[in-house]
């Protein structure tokens, strides 16, 4: 039952990241592009912890992690620069 699980999670995510990609090259503002590259980091996230979870390996989840942390960074980082124009003041 976990394998149909999987599977479904697996492509639910490969579909959401080709309608990412889609919205960060037709996004009409920057403001979406910013968007779609943060869901993009949220489902690769995802498709992450699925693959720690089909291989019951527990270094996935410590690049989970990281991975969040780096995609919250970015963000803030991006949205920051949208706003005034320089990250460092």
């Amino acid at each position: 039952m976990i394998g149909y699980a999987l599977t479904f999670g697996f492509g639910a995510l490969a579909l959401a990241l080709a309608m990412n990609l889609w919205r960060l090259f037709k996004g009409p503002g920057v403001a979406d592009r910013i968007l779609a590259l943060d869901t993009m980091v949220i489902n690769v996230i995802g498709i992450i912890v699925l693959t720690g979870i089909a291989s019951s390996n527990g270094t996935s989840f410590e690049a989970a992690l990281l991975l969040a942390m780096v995609g919250f960074v970015g963000t803030v980082a991006y949205a920051k620069f949208l706003l005034r124009g320089d990250v460092i003041e």
